[in-house]
């Protein structure tokens, strides 16, 4: 079973090289093709979560890792093709296939390149796959910034809008971080003993712990690197272009996956491998999480488009990551409390990359009916569209922090377990929930309250397509062209719904995920302690 997990990182690029090799294959097959990959995908990963066993301790943190691979690859640095899972990656693996997939059945009516569209999706999903499942630094690195060369060509080739200078604003960005990530990893090697990049080794025997100003200084740059990536504030401002100008697909994978690339980072490399400099520096991170979670929700309640909105809810999210990742440095607490904090921390990642993946796959229902995602465009479309209008309100509120949904159990227990280690701090970051729920609140109000007034391009435009390209937004046109707008379609209820789905059970029944991820948390912890 050694091979299952390079076979689950590298079935999607094999798929497409296929994709690209066989020219007779029409846009549709295509398609088909990238679904039946994920499908595949996803039945292996659940495979290896039925089992592992995530209850022995400090497994997958130091060692004991489950499907490891460990294969000698740059000898003279000590760099290899070492890969393994446990309980921080594999709910990772687990919701990369589970949006990839939704992503899939979304595009089933892709106009564009769609062979080329699906060849895309699938490097990209190899690459988000080797990056959460990587636990060799340059292998991590490789992985990381092959996401960003992905990225940049789904947003300049399929995207609309100011795409090319959106696409090209998001790799000038990101690339620039990874750059800061490379040189945080060569301070890692140099630091230690060893002289390795392998995860587990410089876990196991910490650099730099003497040298508290160096070790100061990479935590600096592999945060740079990670915060730009993440984003949180204020290396933030490429996110809502990219989001806005992105396709459907590429926003929901940019917001369900690749942003957590960057936490996932924090807490497999930063926090167990530089535990001095991350317990020296945590009061700092938390604010940075709290300035993130403020910064992110107010911004998000000034926006007029409803894509940018959701993308400033990004930040605000991904703020209350750091918040319990920041609280599990701080030892003025006990140590069940920040584990508490770094359980929900994880948990964040994982509903947000449901809730807010859906949210963007909705958003792309208002650029094919209507060519807009300006809020004052649309308006009582809980008549004409009511699946629509119902999905988006179990998202929303999901994201919200509503009871039942998985985001109340993420943000509880990020609450919970800092409020000992940072009350201060806690207390002004839970004031983010009542912004976001007010304008989650305003954004319903707008779309689905009153009489249905939807953009009209032209009187014949299709009610059920994409609006022609290049047709201009004219007029807003009031009830009996409201109703030709049309509701969700099969394939676009096919990749929501089971999203919010599995949002509701996470937040009905949490042990589903808690039990994986509470052991390793733990373990995370103790590293940070010592």
């Amino acid at each position: 079973m050694t091979v299952l997990l390079t076979v689950v990182i590298f079935l999607p690029l094999v798929a497409a090289g296929l994709l690209l090799s066989v020219r007779t294959l029409d846009g549709r097959a295509a398609i088909v093709v990238w679904i039946a990959t994920s499908v595949v995908e996803l039945a292996l990963i659940g495979w290896m979560w039925w089992r592992f066993d995530p209850g022995s301790g400090p497994r997958g943190v130091v060692d004991g890792l489950a499907y490891e691979v460990d294969l000698r690859w740059i000898p003279t640095v000590d760099a290899g093709y070492h890969v393994g899972v446990d309980g921080l990656s594999l709910p990772l693996l687990a919701l990369t296939a589970v949006v990839f997939l939704a992503c899939a059945v979304h595009s089933l009516r892709e106009p564009q390149r769609p062979r080329s569209f699906a060849a895309l999706f699938l490097f990209l999903q190899t690459a988000s796959l080797g990056t959460f499942a990587a636990l060799d630094l340059i292998l991590f690195f490789v992985f990381f910034d092959l996401t960003i060369v992905g990225m940049y060509f789904v947003i300049a080739g399929w995207g609309h809008g100011n795409a090319r200078r959106s696409a090209l604003k998001f790799f000038l960005y990101t690339f620039l971080g990874s750059l800061a990530l490379l040189v945080g990893f060569i301070g890692l090697f140099l630091g230690g003993e060893e002289r390795t990049f392998d995860m587990v080794a410089l876990a196991a025997d910490p650099p730099l712990e003497d040298a508290p100003l160096a070790a100061g200084l990479v935590l600096l740059a592999i945060g740079l690197g990670l915060a730009v990536k993440t984003p949180l504030f204020p290396f933030h401002t490429w996110l809502p272009d990219a989001h806005t100008d992105a396709p459907p697909a590429g926003s929901a994978v940019l917001a369900a996956i690749l942003l957590k690339l960057g936490t996932y980072g924090f807490v497999r490399i930063a926090m167990p491998i530089l535990p001095g400099a991350w317990q020296r520096w945590a009061m700092v991170i938390v604010v940075v999480g709290v300035i993130s979670v403020l910064w992110g929700a107010f911004v998000a309640l000034a926006q007029t488009d409803v894509k940018r909105m959701i993308a400033y809810t990004s930040v605000n999210h991904m703020g209350y990551v750091l918040l319990g990742l920041g609280a599990a440095g701080l030892l003025t607490a006990d140590a069940d409390a920040r584990t508490v904090a770094t359980v929900g921390a994880m948990y964040q990642m994982v509903s947000h990359g449901l809730l807010t993946g859906a949210l963007f796959l909705l958003t792309g229902w208002l650029w094919s009916r209507g060519g807009t995602y300006a809020f004052d465009r649309w308006g009582g479309l809980a008549g004409p569209a009511p699946l629509f209008a119902a999905a988006f309100a179990v998202a929303a509120f999901g994201s919200l922090g509503l009871p039942g949904l998985s985001g109340f159990v993420a943000e509880f227990q990020v609450f919970t377990g800092a409020l000992e280690a940072a009350p201060v701090a806690t207390v002004v970051a839970v004031l983010g929930i009542l912004v976001t729920a007010g304008l989650f609140l305003l954004a319903l109000q707008r779309l689905f309250a009153g009489d249905p007034v939807v953009p009209s391009a032209r009187p014949d435009a299709d009610p059920q397509g994409p609006a022609p390209v290049g047709a201009g937004i004219t007029t807003a046109v009031r009830p009996r062209a409201a109703t030709r707008v049309g509701d969700l379609r099969a394939h676009e209820t096919a990749s929501i719904v089971p999203l919010l789905a599995l949002a509701v059970v996470l937040g009905l029944l949490p042990r589903v995920l808690l039990d994986v991820l509470e052991p390793a948390a733990a373990a995370v912890v103790d590293l940070v302690s010592r």
